[in-house]
């Protein structure tokens, strides 16, 4: 069973990472603090950050506190990219953690972008050694089909999209609405859209009391940790961005 302390534990590996600070909190600069003798610095300049990541001055990124309105959009254009695709990283209390994407409200919207994320995450769930048993949500169980047209079309796209995976040798399954079976079942879950996964990330983190290590993109060479302003400590996504880079210098 995959969980937080497979990535916490252990020696850090020697790479330069960059994490944001946007508010005079100071749980970044404790974060920091907690991980002395590594190489982090702290980025007030959201277009200093996502420059030197882009560089290659620093390898891997981290959000931190700093607004997503101020780093996201240059770090996509430095990046090249057009959207930022991202998978959560959490943990219930059971200690299993559960990856869970699209969790961005623009992402996921197609059964070929869903298709696209999902590959995605598997090869970095692979790369931090989790298992990879996919659980393609929809909005209803199975039964519910002809209650509502938008059901049903959640319904048909997560048949879709579970079929063209399992074709290309992945173990997915359309796991329905049953997010509480999905959570001891499989190790990612592809939500119908990326409302619905946001709304998963934050019943699970912030009222379900799940740990968050942070939500690494997806869909760049680059290695960048989106986190919660609302997270008090970031050791946790630093080490994880940390991980990520380790085999990318």
């Amino acid at each position: 069973m995959f969980s937080a302390s497979d990535i916490l534990q252990g020696d850090l590996p020697d790479v330069r990472v960059g994490i944001g600070r946007g508010t005079d909190s100071g749980r970044v600069e404790r974060s920091v603090h907690a991980l002395a003798g590594s190489d982090i610095t702290i980025y007030l300049d959201a277009k200093a950050l996502a420059s030197d990541l882009a560089s290659g001055k620093i390898d891997a990124a981290v959000r931190g506190d700093m607004p997503s309105s101020e780093l996201l959009p240059v770090l996509k254009a430095k990046l090249g990219i057009e959207e930022l695709e991202r998978v959560a990283i959490l943990e219930p209390r059971h200690g299993k953690a559960i990856f869970v994407a699209p969790v961005g409200i623009d992402e996921g919207w197609s059964v070929e972008q869903r298709h696209d994320i999902a590959v995605r995450c598997v090869k970095l769930m692979r790369r931090l050694g989790a298992g990879t048993r996919i659980a393609v949500m929809s909005g209803g169980r199975s039964e519910d089909t002809g209650r509502n047209p938008a059901v049903d079309a959640t319904i048909k796209e997560a048949l879709e999209l579970t079929d063209a995976l399992v074709c290309e040798g992945h173990d997915a399954y359309h796991a329905q609405i049953l997010i509480e079976d999905m959570v001891e079942e499989a190790d990612l879950i592809i939500a119908p859209n990326g409302i619905i996964g946001n709304l998963i990330f934050r019943l699970m983190h912030f009222t379900g009391d799940a740990a968050a290590l942070g939500a690494p993109a997806v869909n760049t060479d680059k290695v960048f940790v989106d986190t919660s302003r609302e997270k008090v400590d970031y050791s946790d996504s630093i080490i994880l961005a940390m991980r990520l880079a380790e085999g990318r210098r």
